[in-house]
């Protein structure tokens, strides 16, 4: 029945400075940008890398999302990297924090969590090269099964 995910939808409290963080930070590329003046709205689709896509969009007037304690719903977006080391230098090197490294205790892989100018908690997943070079996120188990 379900074949992927097609996209994640979020709304930001300044549409400028999000644009800069997922477009000119995170390197997301532009698909369509739309302003509906119905609405007051900004509406910004997003592509990433493996082809799912992030709508980004802004409302006046939202209430915050509470975060701590961790309300119900979705809880954050994670996005994959090949390497969590050069991922967290580069979002350093953007002024942008991230929280110490950790290990996945039933993946073995590393991964942390930094958030967007909203707020909105953000996680980095180190996956595995399989033999062929791909991305893989199964677990440590399974990898030694591909090699």
């Amino acid at each position: 029945m379900l074949s992927g995910v097609h996209h994640i939808a979020s709304i930001c409290s300044d549409y400028q400075q999000s644009k800069h963080f997922y477009v000119s930070i995170l390197g997301l590329e532009v698909i369509a940008e739309n302003y509906r003046v119905e609405k007051d709205s900004h509406k910004l689709d997003l592509k990433l890398p493996d082809g799912g896509q992030i709508e980004l969009f802004s409302f006046p007037d939202r209430p915050a999302r509470p975060n701590y304690p961790e309300a119900l719903g979705l809880r954050h977006l994670v996005f994959s990297v090949r390497s969590i080391d050069e991922a967290v230098n580069y979002l350093k090197v953007h002024g942008i924090d991230t929280e110490p490294v950790r290990m996945d205790p039933y993946t073995g892989r590393q991964f942390t969590f930094f958030s967007d100018p909203d707020e909105l908690p953000l996680e980095l997943y180190e996956l595995y090269l399989n033999s062929e070079g791909s991305l893989y996120a199964g677990t440590a188990s399974k990898l030694r099964m591909l090699r």
